[in-house]
């Protein structure tokens, strides 16, 4: 089960990263802008139509891959501190209640909202360059789609951690400095205990 849910982490990883490319292109298309209005006062028509496509893709892209590594926004002050199956039948309860409803409404009423974009090859009423954005709208049920794949996984990892007491493996890229620190209290609270119990068997 565990390379079950790797692979699908490892999915939703290869999704996120190759949609990662659009912030590079919102960058240099932002800082070109930028050059164009104000050292050669000649603006571009395209810049912000490209800007929020590249972001919106962005932002409908990488969710799938920002759950798989637990890196969503969430107010832990709390929760962090339960025991892991008091967190894994918290998650457990909002994936049901609202997780999945919400992704599904997405992918069901999305798919047809992309559909009609598509079939008439819609562009922005407000670009002057006629900007396409049936494109941008096509990824609307693919996001939600590939939410719904991770949420799948993050499901399963709630059931495992209810059934053992600890979260099963999931991929990382980088570790947060809050994560790191406190790993290293407890890894010297453990190094400490075992001292303290080898000098009492002493």
């Amino acid at each position: 089960m565990v390379g079950f849910l790797l692979f699908i982490d490892r999915l939703s990883a290869g999704v996120g990263k190759a949609f990662g490319w659009c912030m590079i292109i919102l960058v240099f298309g932002t800082c070109y802008e930028v050059f164009m209005r104000y050292v050669l006062r000649a603006p571009t028509n395209w810049a912000f139509d490209m800007a929020y496509t590249m972001y919106g893709a962005l932002f409908l892209m990488a969710g799938a891959y920002t759950l798989s590594r637990n890196g969503h926004v969430r107010g832990d002050v709390l929760y962090r501190l339960l025991p892991t199956r008091m967190q894994a039948a918290m998650d457990l309860a909002l994936y049901i209640l609202f997780f999945f409803p919400g992704f599904l409404a997405l992918l069901v009423y999305g798919y047809p909202y992309a559909m009609t974009s598509f079939m008439i090859r819609e562009v922005s009423i407000y670009s002057p360059a006629g900007q396409p954005i049936w494109p941008l709208k096509a990824l609307i049920p693919l996001g939600a789609l590939f939410m719904l794949i991770q949420g799948l996984a993050e499901t399963i990892r709630c059931v495992i951690a209810l059934r053992d007491g600890a979260w099963p493996q999931r991929l990382q890229d980088v570790e947060e400095l809050e994560s790191a620190i406190l790993a290293d209290e407890e890894a010297r609270a453990r190094l400490a205990e075992q001292q303290v119990a080898s000098g009492a068997a002493r």
